[in-house]
């Protein structure tokens, strides 16, 4: 490296000259080893004691230590990566396809041989060049002159065109001007046996790659190519999408993310979202300040020493946003394919190209994302399971895993399936295995205490339903639905929490007043506006419904949803709170074991809703055995599998007469 003046501090030029020799190996871009040495420059003539040459110092140290060209080479071997989402995961077919999708892309871009267009009226440079490029495994065409090279442009894509300058009718300017104009991402490289540099500035201004004059050396020829094609395969790379994994929690997002990594052989990064509000942990502070690093993103990846990790942004839907900034605003750039190429995190002040990493979102509820930020993302959703999943999860790999974290590998105790049934139905409440995995922690514990208390000599424990209630206590939730007789006013509903699917009732009683509504338990806006709305409909339609039409006159109108200190909200439950308004009018008890769902308008439609699948496994967790949904959700029905909508009768409705038909007891 060409150097500066030499500070009278030996010790100092001696940091200089080691840091010179750490830009040069570090393999920066030009552009950013340009800016490290006049850093570096500065800091030779600036006193060591300053503030200002520490920060030097640390800024420069950070440049050199970023993993600018180094990369994991992906494992592309479509089985291996199968099998290890497979023993890592059981069930979850649709996000495994769309993981071995995403592999395959890569696997066919890898396989595909460079496309290179020769475009020269001399057979024997043609012929030169073709066995030239042949040889180093690229695909060849070749053209006489400029009318047959567009025709080739017009048919083919081609990653790469050389071209002759000079050539009867249309020549090789004006060959470069139409890529350029058609395909501006194909490289042309301009090849004259008049080179002049007049000429040369001319081809490089219009958007030539590079310019060599003839006769050529061959190792010009195919470095060139080499360099060209990488900037191609570059910009192609850049394109990717940025999955988002949507679910509630226990359901294996993280984990998910974690065996992708595995299967790809890649390094694996988590950062954590959650109740992030400055948007400098984003995009670092500024090196001028006291304290100053970079922003979380690039930490990681210097972190690692990979340029191409995969990243989980875990818990999205939780981001904060204050005075310090918008930290959603500024995840827009680097989950952008567009332009995460160039990221510029503000401590660095040089672009970094992110577009090699893999990110991958996670989120409880898809809809607490900002929209710009959902729109650069392609959705999967993690949804909760069956019962009869957590079954087989908890008898393959959760009991095994806790047996061996527990150290109770003498006396390993047996599980029967009808205890892991009993743990899911009667002591946990939720659409993942977070917490059955916490009871069957639990029993572990429990069975150790005991060897250790009692000895080694006790025989292996069998986890039967009846042990399970001694380790464990009296249950913990009861099957409410089932268990209660049918009332008047009162409804069942399915609804989506952040949790999963999940139950509430619709309770409405009567009293003497005067045409008042009171609405209470913690409903949000949209809730009450359905309770209007169900009211309305009612009082539009008494006489076709049997409701005396002074009824109105006469009494005043409460409807309270249980479990007041939880906030909720959302069109669903609007069809479950007109059939109880229904059924308290009209005295006739409602079916309690028909969980209802879906939105209702004044004219009596009933309008789709989303989350069915977590709704019906709601309804199955409950042990309800049929269900109301809107027609228009049908096709969601579809999409399900068999061991989800067992033991369940769905029904799909267009219209309140026919939900208040199914639910009201005549």
């Amino acid at each position: 490296m060409k150097f500066f003046k030499k500070s009278e501090d030996t010790e100092q030029a001696a940091k200089i000259e080691d840091l010179g020799r750490m830009i040069d190996a570090a393999g920066m871009p030009p552009d950013v080893k340009k800016i490290a040495e006049q850093e570096l420059e500065t800091l030779s003539r600036i006193s060591p004691s300053s503030a200002e040459y520490t920060i030097g110092i640390t800024y420069i140290d950070y440049l050199v230590g970023m993993p600018w060209n180094k990369k994991t080479e992906d494992n592309l071997d479509i089985s291996r990566a199968e099998k290890i989402l497979n023993k890592e995961h059981y069930g979850l077919h649709k996000i495994k396809e769309r993981i071995l999708e995403h592999l395959s892309v890569k696997v066919l871009r890898a396989a595909r041989k460079p496309h290179i267009l020769v475009v020269d009226d001399e057979e024997i440079a043609r012929k030169n060049l073709t066995h030239i490029l042949a040889k180093e495994n690229y695909e060849v065409a070749t053209a006489s002159n400029g009318e047959e090279a567009l025709k080739e442009l017009g048919s083919s894509e081609f990653d790469v065109v050389i071209t002759d300058l000079k050539m009867p009718g249309i020549d090789g300017m004006e060959i470069l001007e139409k890529i350029k104009t058609k395909n501006p991402d194909t490289k042309v490289i301009m090849i004259t046996g008049y080179a002049t540099v007049p000429s040369a500035v001319e081809a490089m201004q219009k958007g030539a790659f590079n310019y060599i004059s003839k006769p050529f050396k061959l190792d010009e020829v195919r470095t060139t190519m080499k360099n060209a094609l990488e900037k191609k395969m570059q910009m192609r790379s850049a394109r990717g999408s940025v999955l988002c994994f949507a679910g509630p929690p226990g359901t294996g997002k993280t984990s998910m993310g974690r065996a992708i990594a595995t299967a790809l052989g890649r390094k694996f990064v988590r950062i954590s979202l959650g109740g992030m509000k400055d948007e400098a942990e984003i995009r670092g502070h500024r090196r001028t300040y006291v304290g100053a690093k970079p922003g979380r993103i690039i930490e990681e990846i210097r972190r690692v020493e990979s340029a191409n990790p995969v990243i989980m942004l875990d818990e999205i839907d939780k981001i904060g946003q204050d005075f310090k900034g918008d930290p959603a605003s500024a995840l827009l750039e680097v989950l952008d394919p567009e332009q995460n190429h160039s990221f510029v995190d503000h401590y660095l002040d040089v672009p970094f190209d992110l577009s090699s990493v893999m990110f991958i979102v996670t989120a409880n509820v898809i809809h607490n994302i900002p929209s710009p930020l959902r729109d650069r993302m392609e959705v999967i959703e993690f949804s909760g399971y069956t019962q009869e999943e957590k079954t087989r999860i908890a008898m393959q790999f959760l009991i095994p895993k806790q047996i061996k974290e527990k150290g109770l590998y003498e006396h390993q105790p047996s599980f029967t399936e009808e205890a892991v049934y009993k743990i899911i139905q009667e002591y946990t409440h939720e659409a993942g295995i977070r917490n059955l995995e916490r009871k069957i922690a639990s029993i572990c514990r429990k069975i150790a205490r005991e060897l250790v208390q009692h000895g080694k000599g006790l025989e292996p424990v069998e986890i039967t339903p009846k042990a399970v209630e001694r380790y464990l206590g009296r249950r913990k939730y009861h099957f409410e639905v089932i268990e209660e007789g049918n009332r008047v006013g009162v409804t069942t509903s399915l609804v989506l929490t952040e949790a999963g699917g999940d139950i509430i009732f619709v309770e409405a009683v009567k009293m003497k007043g005067k045409k008042g509504l009171i609405l209470t338990g913690s409903m949000g806006d949209v809730m009450r506006e359905s309770a209007q709305t169900a009211l309305s409909y009612i009082r539009s339609n008494a006489g076709s419904l049997g409701i005396p039409e002074d009824f109105f006159e006469h009494y005043d109108i409460h409807i309270h949803i249980p479990a007041g200190s939880i906030q909720k909200d959302g069109p669903s439950a609007g069809l479950a709170i007109v059939t109880a308004l229904v059924s308290l009018m009209t005295g006739q008890p409602a079916i309690r074991g028909i969980a209802m769902t879906g939105e209702i308008t004044l004219t009596g439609r009933i309008l789709p809703v989303g989350g069915i699948k977590e709704k019906i496994l709601a309804a199955r967790r409950a042990r309800v055995k049929a269900i109301i949904i809107p027609a228009k959700n049908s096709m969601d029905l579809e999409e399900l599998s068999d061991d989800i909508k067992m033991d369940i009768d769905v029904h799909p409705v267009d219209n309140i007469n026919e939900a208040i038909d199914l639910v009201i007891s005549k």
